[in-house]
This record gives C-alpha cells, sequence and structure tokens, in this order.
C-alpha cells in the first residue's frame, strides 16, 4: 500500500460523493497543513475533517480515531473536487504511519498524533461546460461556463438549475441524464456535458387526501379550496409551494405538505396528496403594558380556529386601559372577528366585524359603535391588501358638547412586510397605508382620512446593533375640525409616538379656547438597539411628534423625547422598560414605559 494517496482523475459520479457520518473523534494532537491553499479553501479544509474535531470532542478510542482518519481521505478531497482542485494529494498520517494502511481490526493501543498533510495542486477551469437540453431562452447559472473556475458544487447547481428549468415549464419529472466529465491535468482543465431528461409536459390531476388528512376537523372540500391547487392545468411548482404556505396561513394546521405522484397519471396528469395535521382549535392569550403617563392597559383574547370545519377562525379581543392613568378614565374596548379564509380565490378572505369602545380622555368621552365587513387579498408573501365596508356609530362629550355621528366608511388598505421577523426585527421594512372616506348621515360631515406608517431596520456590522426609524403620518380632510368626532382626529404624546412627553398631550388649542385633535399629524422614531448578551440589552432613543389644525400639515406645533431603555429577550419576545424624558416643554419629569416586544 503506499504511504499516500494522490488523486489524478475525476470519475463518473462526482456530483454524487457520498460522506461517511459524523463521529465522535478523541483527544489525540492533530494538525493540519495544506502549503498554497487560500484562506476559503484551508476553512473548507479543516470543516470536512472528522479528524480536526478530536481536539474539541477529546474522544480517546482508539478505533473511532483510526475510522475517522480514515475517512478523512474521501472527505478531504470531496472538499478539494468542491472547490475545482482535482489533482491534489492527500497524506494522512497516524503515529507516522500512513493511515490506509492501517487495519481497524488490528488498531494501535493508542493514537497520540494525527497529521493531515494536503496538496491542493492547481485550479482547475471549465474548458467545456453544457447543460442540455433546456428549454427555450433560458441559459446555464452564471459561473458555469468555459474560462470560470471548475468544480463539483458550480456542476451540481447547473444540473440541478436546469432539472428546475424543466420542471418550471411544466415537466414535472424532468431528471439529470448522461454525464461526461474529463480532466486534463496538465492544462487543469475540465470538460463537462450533462445531459437533463424532461420528460412529458404534465397538467394537475386530482387532488387527493392522505388518511390522517381526511380525519381532520376542517372539511375536505375547504382543505381543497384553501390549497388552491389548479386541477387540469399545467403543472408549475410554484403552485404547490403556495399551496403549502395558504393551508399554513389558514391558521387551523399545525403543519401541511403537499406530494407529488411518484407515476405520471392517465393523459399526461400529475395527482398530489395534501397532508395536514390540526392545531388546537381553542387558544387564548393576554398581554399587560404600563406607562406613567398612560397607566396600566391589559388585553385578552380568545381564538377559535376552526369555528364550522372550514377553517373559519373567530377572535374576540377585550382591553381595559388607563388604569391608573394621570389624565382622563378608564377606557373599554371590546371586539369580534370573524374571517374565513379562500373566499372566492384561495388568497382572499373574507372577513366580519364587531367593536363596542368606551373612550374616558382628558378633553372628551366617547361611546361607540362600529361594524364592518370586507376582505384581505394576499398579493404574494409580502404584500396584502384589504378592502372594508363599514357603519360607525357615536357619542361625543367634549369642548364643543354632546354631539352624535353616523358615518358610512370604505376602508382601502395596503401592508407591505419584509423584515426578518415581526417580534424583534432586525433588517427589513414594514409599510402600512390606509384611505378612508367616509359618508356623513343625519347630518354628519363627509370627509377622506389617511393614515401611514413607515418602518425600517439596518443592523450595524452585526445583528448585536440594530439601528431602527419610525415615520407615522395622518391627515384627514373634506370636513372642518369641529364636524368630525374625535377618534378621526390625530393626538401626539405617549408610548405610541413620542415618549417622554404626557399622553395625547400634543394636540390643537382653538381660538375659542377649545381642545381638541389636530387634522394632519405626523412622527418620527429613532432607535439604537444593542444586544449585551442572549438575554439582555439597551436602547437609545429619540421620538418627535406634530399636530396642525389643518390638513395640509402647515402651522401646527411639535414636541419631543428621548430616553434609554433596557429589553430582557425571552421566547413570546423582548420584555421592554423604557425612560424617557422631554426635550421640549418640562425637563423635570421622567416617563416610565414597561411592556412586551419592541416599541415598533
Amino acid at each position: 500500500m503506499p504511504k499516500s494517496l494522490k488523486y489524478l482523475a475525476v470519475a463518473t459520479g462526482l456530483l454524487a460523493l457520498g460522506l461517511p457520518p459524523t463521529s465522535d473523534l478523541g483527544a489525540a494532537e492533530i494538525s493540519l497543513t495544506a502549503p498554497g491553499a487560500d484562506d476559503d479553501l484551508e476553512e473548507a479544509l479543516r470543516g470536512a475533517s472528522l479528524s480536526l474535531s478530536a481536539e474539541a470532542d477529546e474522544v480517546a478510542d482508539t478505533q473511532e480515531l483510526l475510522a475517522a482518519a480514515k475517512a478523512d481521505y474521501r472527505r478531504l478531497v470531496a472538499a478539494l473536487y468542491e472547490r475545482g482542485h482535482f489533482s491534489g494529494a492527500v497524506s494522512i498520517r497516524v503515529d507516522g504511519r500512513e493511515a490506509s494502511g492501517l487495519s481497524v481490526l488490528r488498531e494501535p493501543p493508542r493514537i497520540d498524533r494525527i497529521e493531515i498533510a494536503v496538496d491542493p495542486g492547481p485550479r482547475f477551469a471549465f474548458a467545456r461546460a453544457e447543460v442540455a437540453p433546456l428549454p427555450e431562452g433560458t441559459a446555464p447559472i452564471e459561473g458555469f461556463a468555459p474560462g470560470q473556475p471548475a468544480g463539483t458544487t458550480i456542476m451540481r447547481q447547473a444540473v440541478e438549475a436546469g432539472v428546475d428549468a424543466w420542471r418550471g415549464n411544466g415537466h414535472a419529472k424532468a431528471r439529470p441524464g448522461s454525464q461526461e466529465i474529463t480532466a486534463n491535468h496538465p492544462r487543469a482543465e475540465i470538460a463537462a456535458r450533462f445531459g437533463i431528461v424532461p420528460g412529458p409536459r404534465l397538467r394537475f390531476g386530482q387532488v387527493r387526501l392522505d388518511n390522517e388528512t381526511a380525519t381532520s376537523g376542517v372539511r375536505p372540500e375547504r382543505i381543497r379550496a384553501i390549497a388552491g391547487l389548479p386541477e387540469g392545468e399545467v403543472y408549475d411548482p410554484e403552485a404547490i409551494a403556495r399551496g403549502e404556505r395558504r393551508l399554513r396561513r389558514a391558521g387551523a394546521f399545525r403543519s401541511a405538505t403537499i406530494t407529488e405522484a411518484e407515476e405520471v397519471g392517465p393523459n399526461d396528469t400529475l395527482d398530489t396528496t395534501i397532508r395536514v395535521e390540526d392545531m388546537k382549535p381553542r387558544r387564548f392569550g393576554f398581554g399587560a403594558e404600563y406607562s406613567t403617563t398612560e397607566g396600566a392597559t391589559l388585553s385578552s383574547y380568545w381564538l377559535h380556529r376552526n369555528l364550522t370545519g372550514a377553517a373559519d377562525r373567530l377572535r374576540v379581543d377585550g382591553e381595559v386601559s388607563g388604569i391608573g392613568g394621570g389624565t382622563g378614565g378608564v377606557d373599554y374596548a371590546l371586539s369580534a372577528a370573524l374571517t374565513r379564509p379562500a373566499f372566492r380565490h384561495p388568497d382572499m378572505s373574507l372577513r366580519y366585524g364587531l367593536r363596542i369602545e368606551r373612550i374616558d380622555e382628558e378633553d372628551y368621552t366617547s361611546d361607540l359603535a362600529e361594524a364592518t365587513v370586507g376582505v384581505e387579498r394576499y398579493i404574494n408573501d409580502r404584500l396584502t391588501a384589504e378592502l372594508d365596508l363599514g357603519f360607525r356609530a357615536s357619542r361625543t362629550d367634549d369642548d364643543f358638547g354632546i354631539r352624535d355621528f353616523r358615518h358610512l366608511t370604505l376602508t382601502a388598505g395596503a401592508t407591505w412586510d419584509n423584515r426578518d421577523t415581526s417580534t424583534d426585527p432586525t433588517k427589513g421594512a414594514y409599510f402600512e397605508a390606509a384611505a378612508m372616506p367616509f359618508v356623513g348621515l343625519n347630518g354628519s360631515d363627509s370627509g377622506l382620512r389617511l393614515t401611514g406608517d413607515l418602518r425600517g431596520y439596518r443592523s450595524l456590522g452585526s445583528d448585536r446593533y440594530v439601528l431602527a426609524g419610525r415615520l407615522q403620518f395622518g391627515s384627514v380632510t373634506g370636513a372642518p375640525l369641529t364636524g368630525l368626532p374625535p377618534e378621526y382626529l390625530f393626538y401626539s404624546g405617549g408610548g405610541g409616538t413620542v415618549r417622554g412627553q404626557g399622553y395625547q398631550s400634543l394636540g390643537v388649542t382653538l381660538p375659542g379656547g377649545q381642545e381638541t385633535g389636530g387634522r394632519s399629524f405626523a412622527a418620527a422614531t429613532a432607535e439604537l438597539r444593542t444586544k449585551f448578551t442572549d438575554n439582555w440589552g439597551g436602547v437609545l432613543f429619540v421620538d418627535y411628534g406634530y399636530v396642525s389644525a389643518s390638513d395640509d400639515f402647515s402651522g401646527g406645533d411639535w414636541h419631543g423625547g428621548a430616553g434609554i431603555g433596557a429589553r430582557y429577550y425571552t421566547a413570546l419576545g423582548p420584555i421592554r422598560v423604557d425612560l424617557a424624558v422631554p426635550i421640549t416643554g418640562a425637563t423635570d419629569s421622567v416617563s416610565l414605559y414597561v411592556g412586551i416586544g419592541q416599541s415598533f
């Protein structure tokens, strides 16, 4: 047996190099040298070596160490091939003897040192790089071309991309075919050609349910409707992915998968099978927040995920706020929402809403009831749109007297969200905008209310440092200030706008001395968030708010606040504690805010 193994040819099947399972290793002294290897290659070699993990695992069993050393030949050669080094040499010496010459049946009594030496050899380039046939208008992936650096990774990706291209054109059973790989060692070149067998173009066949899914609490026809697989249409793998997302989004299922039939059906059709696992139908939750300016807020909800067997969700929410607050009284709210997925389209939901509320603020009190019906449309994974028709009735007691309002509303909104997570985002953005024209009934004024909320997040070097920003704005037009219910107007101050300022402390004072909200509003917040440990973090923040009596943002007033905060990170999200002081006005007051989740 030679004392080193040198691999000088590329055999058929490079794209499927087998790797042995990872094993525990001993505390022998391990070293790896690879003269001429760049940092990326050396890191890959070290990551591929089972022997090198011995120093961390401290396994002293001789048989395991020897088995790992023998396995490293193939693993290290695979790492070389992946990065285009097809004429490299690997030597692994166990206490001075080549590991390939040692028998696992007659292992040495102990192993003190394993020395791994790798000669990478030159980096090969493609002399020929072909994947054929490909669908019309499809080109091989970038990097798989003559003159480009070769490697088994890029070859494998090129073949996978070719198969995916055919599947995306309706050929569900496309598969790799022939392959020809030739190495020219003197020229350090690889000639690679791969064939693909497209198979027939297929259409979606029957949508079946597996045995477990047939016993789901959601009716079979509703499961099929929610998945929305287009029976009879040309096969599209994205349609299957969308179907799985729709089932998970419905909220009634713990898991959802759609599998393709192994065999092609009659008339070039492909059947699919849906498998879902139901979630527990009922859920209960609660929340709590506190601030020295707004008092305590207690909230709770009850949820039924599958009320009538149609994956229809009923959620009832209750909230009591302003408990022990410095201004105003205690507010109460009770709401219910019923949502039915797959209404006329798999990506559209029908929803009904009902809300009753008692608002007791320093400047006004209001009792209101609202009923809505509308639809929510999922345009893609990031963008949703909604349209709701509503009727709203309220009675208000403020500086203008006791007034009754009746409005018919139409709310159109859109939400775009590409944050990495909604509970504690570190990158991405969120934008929500809504337009609500309202028609006054029984003498109430008509108008249009516009609102927007933009949030952005960016990591600074690592996820431990995050810069977060938020812009809010709103405007109501078409009706005079005195003809609008206070809930349609805008205030600033408090935990949702400007921390350090009193809750709704910034509004509008009319010439007659009446206090009310404004017809336009803007707020800006900037936060620098950092994590000291996995569980603890801190925040520096500054908030500004602006309110104007006009609908064009002119002639208004602004105020600001700033402060510091602490975060304790839990599985449910960070527990938030913020201390803030005013930037404008009185500077001797300190406000405390406590809640669950980031401020935005």
